[in-house]
């Protein structure tokens, strides 16, 4: 008999993850059980004693997990740890709550980098100035550009996003500076990283990176006081979590100061399309789209595959990102907005 995998990808669809080998591969070994236009309740109650695997992170009550005695895994394709399923029941049980989100790392560095580079060579306006027969030949919109060699670069966090983004960066950073509370500084100083706090680093940083996620102490932890701290002319890069910026005070300072800014993540998407930030001029805007690739959302269904094929074996997964019991408590998320 065929192992079972309950279906609920919300707000993903099984076409979007996966091509058409990798669902005909499914399909043969494996009985898929879709969730329809049935409650999620209902759904989970009526058939999770027969899942070995489930694709989504549905919300799930004790009672419910209890009933699950074949279940080895959760797959979140979501990619975001939601607080609606007891963590501590599924490490105590060996079920695996996976994300997909390792996914994302390389194309939201890439985009980091785009981001950069366009502001530092002003690329978005020479393109658009172009397009409407405004163009300015040599160096007349040049004035405020800037090269990123020989620049400190600014990390904060130092998680998947910014580990991929390193590399990219590397070779035109003067010093690599990070904040994250979560990582040793001993660690952090044997890779020729230096840590710091979070103001000295925005005192001390040309462009700066914000891939930080969203925790229990750490909403808003950037601010217009700690803002106020970055030097003119830098650039500050806005792409994990809207969560961790107060965004009215960012509005406040990108207003008044000198300093550029790329920003891929907003408190409330879509934006409302009288919000003020968008006439800001120092700001490249990107609606939440670093990661939102079809080829990437194709690799969350391969790397499910590879792990739900070492989990078969009795192994661990190594492709998906795992639920840690330390961490997990401190971690906010919200489901995606699908537009």
């Amino acid at each position: 008999m065929k192992p079972t995998i309950l279906v609920d990808p919300f707000p993903r669809s099984m076409e979007l993850i996966f091509t058409k080998d990798k669902l005909k591969y499914l399909k043969s070994n494996y009985k898929l059980i879709e969730r329809n236009n049935i409650s999620e309740e209902n759904f989970y109650n009526k058939n999770i004693s027969k899942a070995k695997f489930i694709i989504g992170q549905p919300t799930l009550k004790l009672s419910t997990l209890k009933k699950a005695k074949k279940l080895k895994a959760i797959f979140n394709v979501e990619s975001n740890f939601l607080h609606n399923i007891n963590y501590n029941y599924c490490h105590k049980k060996g079920i695996y709550v996976l994300s997909t989100s390792p996914v994302f790392a390389q194309p939201v560095a890439e985009m980091s980098l785009g981001l950069l580079l366009s502001i530092a060579r002003s690329i978005h306006i020479a393109h658009n100035d172009f397009l409407h027969g405004k163009e300015k030949y040599g160096g007349e919109i040049s004035q405020n550009n800037f090269l990123i060699k020989n620049k400190n670069f600014g990390f904060i966090g130092f998680g998947d996003l910014a580990k991929a983004t390193l590399p990219l960066i590397k070779p035109f950073a003067k010093k690599i500076l990070v904040y994250d509370p979560w990582i040793s500084r001993l660690k952090l100083k044997s890779k020729n990283i230096h840590p710091l706090s979070l103001n000295v680093l925005m005192k001390n940083s040309d462009i700066i990176f914000v891939f930080a996620t969203s925790t229990t102490t750490n909403r808003n932890m950037i601010n217009y006081k700690n803002l106020n701290l970055i030097k003119d002319k830098s650039t500050i890069l806005i792409m994990s979590r809207a969560t961790v910026i107060d965004f009215k005070d960012l509005y406040k300072f990108l207003k008044k100061r000198n300093v550029f800014a790329g920003i891929d993540v907003y408190p409330l998407e879509p934006v409302k399309k009288n919000d003020p930030i968008r006439k800001l001029k120092n700001v490249i805007f990107s609606p939440h789209r670093a990661g939102a690739l079809d080829v990437v959302f194709k690799e969350m269904g391969e790397i499910v595959i590879k792990d739900m094929k070492l989990i078969s074996r009795a192994l661990k997964p190594k492709y998906c990102k795992k639920a840690e019991l330390k961490t997990i408590s401190k971690i906010i998320s919200k489901p995606v907005v699908i537009n």
